[in-house]
């Protein structure tokens, strides 16, 4: 039905199943089963359905589109937005209406539920009897409170939504929509004023309003892909109509003062206006178009009948337009943010209409991302400030132990026959773990795992390529008028951008893994020695001859021996701290108080959504158990300080009370060469444990990325087989004269 004012069409979706990809959501990511949800599982389905298929103005719909919006804003603090629920909707405006967007994501769910909330509201004006005061204030109301849902949509869930917007949900489209609503609610409010008989100077601030909106309501609208000239046109036509009713309006208030002269000015300026708006005729209905024609009657007969009388009997000077003082405004309309919209955690108290919030007894899924930050900070922490700090103490011990040939030397002259038996229970430790078999095992595994991640990375590098060769080609036969997507690498910066992180990781990871190959290769040959049988580790350390120990050499000898004592009773009780420190770790379990913290939120403040951030303080608190263990650390620093000048002054006595004697050289060579072959070893298995669990880590990242590289493509190829039917259509539309 034809009208002189304008109303949102409702956008249209397909049926889907929200509670089966929560169910399997809550099956395999949270500790409850699924089968205590029955209830709310059941609920959100019907809920989706009674709001999407509310399409007619009926004020029964408003509670059906705000309570299923106030759930999917509150079931967006419990799963994550890509539930795995992919939501279909049709576009409402534009050219497009018959090709659906999908996608996986309860925000663009929220922005199409919410575009149909303010459409609804547009369409509940247009139904109402606007030929009465109380229903022109009813349609004002309306058409305030859709555009404070535009609004809010535009402000708050297009940012939000992580993805790109729909078309018809641009900032030039939603923003031309806005002024649009707000200049029929205002346009009520002057029909209103008119109706009760105001006075006609507050009339004519009303009308300047009006005329300001519409204004801005076009201006935006052609900045718009999505606004269609129809709209344009009828925006147009409205801002000089306005613009001539407030001249007009003006006048009479003029002709009440007795500004004759005023009146005139003001009503030739209202016919150029009125005039202005006529030459929209051809594309604005008839409605519109009668409504400027009795206008210009108006205004028309005003004119003759002041120009008569000011050039008879007033003969008051008629000012230029440019000396009309500018009329003043009086806007009445405001984008009106319903509660239920702004607030919609207020309206899920369990009083009111709307209910119980559901899945309410769920453990929120921030609370799980808030744990999984602890544990990750928790490790991160106790790893870089205790257990390496540690471990890189003790191989700074080793490290001074072998530049000075120690424990070598010593044990060379303390036992000139045979093996020392540290020397044997290294070698056993060795031949137990299958010594090199395990290390060239474990190379072998890592290189495995090392293919099958690049292999995986290749195949979502390759996707990206394919795509956007598609892409160009595509681009290169229609042109960039028909072919105006995104560029690949536009669309797609976070994959592209983690091309070259993976690359980096990889690259990284080959380097690392070279420096393990040669560590092995410096010492293959000593690992094997200590990890065959005792006789060929028996004929590879010579014996020496037995020497008589002076006085001054057993001294030496003595305190070298209680140096190296301590540096043997220092490895095994930081072997025990670091031990004690992990299975602190392990048993750090901060689920309680993140659920106690939790329930603390949700009592002192309801409704309000739980975010990771809120745990912060916790952290902080829960954190300062591991101060000890960082002072720990600071204590082992200061006393191998102390045991590393010991060391130092009892090494350089024992070299200084053998001086000259070389009769155990070779034996300390071989003894010392196996010494460091084994803590090379040690070395080496660690180096590889590391590398293990790098490139199983990174066979997770590499998966999240070629899925995300597969998603895209998909979704891509989808999109190019719309624009190409919309391109090869084009091809063949027929040319139409002006």
């Amino acid at each position: 039905m034809a009208s002189n004012i304008l109303f949102l069409p409702f956008r249209r979706t397909n049926a889907v199943s929200m509670s089966a990809a929560i169910k399997q959501y809550i099956s395999t990511k949270y500790d409850q089963h699924p089968d205590m949800f029955k209830k709310d599982l059941d609920t959100i389905d019907q809920i989706r359905s009674n709001a999407v298929n509310s399409l007619e103005a009926h004020i029964s719909g408003v509670q059906k589109l705000t309570l299923y919006a106030a759930q999917l804003v509150w079931i967006g603090g419990k799963f994550p937005i890509d539930i795995g629920v992919d939501f279909t909707w049709y576009p409402a405006l534009g050219f497009n209406t018959q090709n659906p967007e999908s996608q996986n994501n309860l925000r663009f769910e929220l922005a199409n539920i919410l575009y149909n909330l303010a459409a609804l509201y547009s369409q509940m004006a247009l139904s109402l009897n606007r030929s009465t005061s109380d229903g022109l204030r009813a349609a004002c109301n309306y058409f305030c409170q859709a555009a404070g849902v535009i609004a809010h949509l535009k402000d708050t869930v297009i940012p939000d939504l992580r993805t790109t917007p729909p078309e018809d949900m641009d900032t030039m489209t939603l923003e031309s929509i806005q002024q649009l609503l707000l200049a029929q609610a205002q346009e009520c409010f002057w029909s209103k004023a008119v109706k009760d008989g105001l006075k006609d100077g507050l009339i004519a601030k009303l009308a300047a309003k009006v005329c300001d909106l519409y204004d801005q309501a076009a201006e935006y609208g052609t900045k718009s892909d999505i606004i269609s000239t129809e709209w344009i046109h009828h925006m147009t036509a409205k801002h000089h109509h306005f613009a001539a009713a407030a001249q007009y309006r003006a006048s009479r208030d003029c002709l009440d003062k007795q500004k004759y002269g005023e009146e005139v000015a003001r009503l030739r300026d209202s016919l150029v206006c009125v005039n202005e708006a006529l030459k929209e005729s051809r594309w604005i209905n008839k409605i519109v178009l009668a409504d400027l024609n009795g206008l210009k009657a108006r205004v028309s007969e005003d004119l003759k009948r002041a120009e008569k009388d000011n050039d008879v009997i007033y003969l008051i000077p008629v000012p230029p337009k440019s000396e009309l003082k500018t009329l003043d405004r009086a806007g009445m309309a405001t984008a009106r943010i319903p509660q239920e919209v702004s607030d919609p955690y207020s309206a899920l108290d369990g009083k009111g209409a709307f209910g119980q919030p559901l899945f309410a007894r769920l453990v929120p899924y921030a609370v799980h991302v808030a744990v999984s930050i602890y544990d990750e900070r928790k490790e991160r922490l106790v790893n870089t400030t205790v257990i390496d700090e540690l471990e890189g103490l003790t191989q700074k011990l080793i490290d001074l132990l072998q530049s000075l040939n120690l424990p070598g030397s010593l044990q060379a002259l303390e036992k000139p026959l045979g093996l020392p038996p540290s020397l044997n229970t290294h070698a056993e430790e060795i031949r137990q773990q299958d010594g090199l078999h395990k290390l060239r095992r474990s190379m072998h595994e890592i290189s495995k795992l090392k293919a099958n991640d690049a292999a995986m990375y290749q195949e979502g590098v390759g996707l990206l390529k394919t795509e956007a060769e598609d892409d160009n080609k595509a681009r290169l036969k229609y042109g960039t008028e028909r072919w105006n997507r995104q560029p690949s690498r536009e669309a797609a910066k976070n994959l592209y951008t983690k091309v070259d992180e993976i690359d980096g990781y990889l690259k990284s990871a080959a380097s690392s893994d070279d420096l393990v190959k040669n560590k092995l290769k410096e010492c293959e040959g000593a690992i094997e020695i200590l990890g065959g049988t005792a006789r060929d580790l028996e004929s590879y350390v010579p014996n020496s001859k037995r020497t008589t120990m002076t006085p001054t050499v057993e001294r030496a000898v003595d305190g070298l021996r209680s140096a190296l004592s301590e540096v043997t009773k220092l490895e095994h009780r930081r072997k025990k701290k670091i031990q004690e420190v992990r299975e602190k770790v392990k048993y750090d379990d901060i689920n309680g108080a993140i659920l106690a913290e939790t329930a603390r939120f949700e009592r002192e403040y309801p409704m309000q959504k739980i975010e990771p951030a809120q745990f912060e303080n916790l952290f902080d608190d829960r954190l300062e158990v591991y101060n000890e263990d960082k002072e720990m650390v600071a204590q082992e620093s200061e006393l191998q300080s102390q045991l590393t000048t010991r060391i130092k002054e009892a090494n350089a006595a024992f070299t200084a009370a053998r001086h000259g004697d070389s009769s155990t050289k070779e034996r300390e060579q071989a003894l010392q060469r196996l010494e460091n072959a084994y803590f090379k070893y040690k070395e080496i298995v660690s180096n590889l444990n590391t590398g293990r669990k790098f490139y199983n880590d990174l066979a997770n990242i590499v998966t999240r990325f070629t899925d995300d590289c597969r998603t895209f493509a998909y979704q891509r190829r989808v999109e190019a087989g719309q624009i190409e039917t919309q391109a090869e259509l084009s091809f063949h539309l027929p040319i139409v004269a002006n």
